[in-house]
This record gives C-alpha cells, sequence and structure tokens, in this order.
C-alpha cells in the first residue's frame, strides 16, 4: 500500500498501473464508512498476493487530485474507489459496500493467476521472436494459450507462428476456438479474420500451380480469378507483398470484384506484417494535474506505409 501525493501521483499510480491493476482509496480521516473500508482493502490486497496495488490518498490533503477523480466520475462523496488499468482511471465505486461485492469488482478488472502466467509466457515469446528463434518462442506461446485460453495476442502470435513453420494441421487447431469470431460479417476480430485468410490461403496452395495462373493472367490480364489464387499462393508462401501486388491489380480495375475480396484480402496481409501498438505510457509530470495518458502509437514501418498508400491511392 502507497500513500499518493501530487508528487507522486505519475510514478506512483499511472506508471505503477502499466504493471498492475491499481485501486485508489479517496479517504478522508473524518469520514467514518472511509474508516470501516480500509482494512478490507488493506485485507484483500494481501489475498490477492499482488494481482492488484493498493493506493490510499487523503483528500484533505490532495483534494486537486481528489476533485478532478470524482468530476470525472460525477461523485460527490467518499469513500470513493478508482481501479487504474493501464495508466488510465476505468472503473470506480463509492461507499463501505460488502466485501463480496468488492472483490466481485476486483475480479472484473484483476488478472487470475493464470492469466498473469501467461504474460510472462507470452513476453518471453516475444523477446525469443526478435531474436528470431522461432521454435523456442513457439513452445512459450504454446504454454500462454494454455494458461490462458482467452489471451487474444498469445493465441494470434501462437497460430502465426505455426502457419510461419508450415504447421498447417497444429495451427488449425489452435485457430479453431476463435474461427468464430474471424468469421462474424458484422464485428469481425481483424486480427483472426487475418488468419483465417492465411489458413485459407494455405489449405487450398498445395492445389494450386503457380506457372499456369501466372499463364492465365499473361493471357488474360483480367482474369481476376488467377490473379486472387495467385495472391493466395503469394501469402501461403509468405511472399505478401507480391500477394499485395496480385491484389492491387484486381482493385485498381475492378473494387467491387466478388464482394470486394481483393481488398479485404490486402488488409488482412497488412493486418499479419503489422506489429500490435506499444502499451500506453502515464502522461508526464506537469504543474496541471493530467489523469490521462497518451494514446499508444505504432511505430512507422516504411514497407507497410508505402503499401497503405498504395490501397488508400487504388480505392480513392
Amino acid at each position: 500500500m502507497i500513500d499518493i501525493t501530487i508528487q507522486n501521483f505519475e510514478t506512483e499510480l499511472l506508471q505503477a498501473s502499466m504493471q498492475q491493476p491499481v485501486l485508489l482509496d479517496i479517504w478522508a480521516p473524518w469520514c467514518g464508512p472511509c474508516k470501516s473500508l480500509g482494512p478490507v482493502l488493506e485485507k484483500l490486497e494481501t489475498a490477492y498476493a499482488g494481482r492488484f496495488l493498493l493506493a490510499k490518498l487523503n483528500s484533505d490533503e490532495q483534494p486537486e487530485i481528489a476533485s478532478q477523480l470524482s468530476q470525472a466520475f460525477g461523485v460527490r462523496s467518499i469513500p470513493f474507489c478508482v481501479m487504474f488499468v493501464g495508466g488510465q482511471p476505468v472503473d470506480g465505486f463509492v461507499g463501505a459496500i460488502p466485501e463480496a461485492q468488492i472483490r466481485e469488482f476486483l475480479d472484473k478488472h484483476v488478472p487470475t493467476g493464470e492469466m498473469l502466467e501467461a504474460e510472462e509466457e507470452l513476453a518471453e515469446a516475444e523477446a525469443l521472436m526478435a531474436d528470431g528463434d522461432l521454435e523456442s518462442a513457439l513452445a512459450k506461446l504454446a504454454q500462454a494459450v494454455q494458461a490462458d485460453p482467452a489471451n487474444e495476442t498469445a493465441r494470434f502470435d501462437f497460430v502465426k507462428a505455426l502457419l510461419e513453420l508450415g504447421l498447417l494441421q497444429d495451427a488449425q487447431a489452435a485457430f479453431a476456438p476463435v474461427a468464430a469470431q474471424a468469421a462474424d460479417t458484422i464485428t469481425p476480430h481483424a486480427r483472426f479474420a487475418a488468419l483465417g485468410h492465411w489458413l485459407t490461403a494455405v489449405e487450398r496452395a498445395a492445389s494450386l500451380d503457380s506457372a499456369a495462373l501466372q499463364a492465365a493472367i499473361a493471357a488474360n490480364k483480367r482474369d481476376f480469378d488467377a490473379r486472387y489464387a495467385l495472391a493466395q499462393s503469394h501469402l501461403a508462401g509468405q511472399r505478401f507483398t507480391e500477394a499485395m501486388d496480385e491484389l492491387l491489380e484486381i482493385i485498381m480495375r475492378d473494387k467491387a470484384w466478388n464482394g470486394e475480396a481483393a481488398r479485404k484480402l490486402y488488409v488482412a496481409i497488412l493486418e499479419l506484417m503489422s506489429k500490435p501498438a506499444p502499451k500506453a505510457q502515464a502522461s508526464e509530470a506537469k504543474s496541471t494535474l493530467e489523469i490521462a495518458g497518451k494514446a499508444a502509437v505504432a511505430s512507422s514501418d516504411p514497407l507497410l506505409d508505402q503499401y497503405r498508400r498504395k490501397l488508400s491511392m487504388a480505392l480513392f
């Protein structure tokens, strides 16, 4: 447990919440319910064994922080507890509510032991992938998915690694639990949908004759079926830019062909090539308190930027 002041608000609350959820208890010495809630929160911090950090803020001594948080949530009374995750206030509750209700609140925001284990395995896998050791990373990713099947980043990286290593059947099995999300026509999961396109391409690649497809295109540049199949062949072989070049030829000639199939596959390849945005960083300390953290911005990739521009020019 730590006491929050204007001086340590950024480091001990915002930055700390980038690593683990932080529950801020806003209280005052004269507040009776605050005195009954405090020991319960301290007990739960111990019971949750490091899965969240408890912070305390005396509203009499730190009125600026208390006022901004109260205004942000439309709250006028204490005790008032605010959950910070990823450098942002995300939820809260008011009053000395029963312990069971506090546990329900915490369980919405605090990771389970399995989730923490998965995050650790994922972090190790990402380091191995950065070093080019894909096979070792694959073992870590498998452990991460087993520990927390709902971890979307771990599953995406796991299926992607399996495909990169040519393990199609394993990739199909790992993808099956999220296939419905990928195929959702109303709100599809973009990254899982991209994996679905890649799996389809790999499954079809065995029946494709690249030489015959190229000959068909040479004879008729508007043979879009042949171009699309050739793009799938390139995607199956992890020749991403070559696949997008073929798709671009379709888009420039007929944007709406086959229900915009070329555009959809092109966008999927961009998704497969893109790295996820880095986690947001807490805002820098300033004379005027700012609760919000800075937005995460993905680092620029010249090749991806080039192919995004090509798609934009072809569409518009």
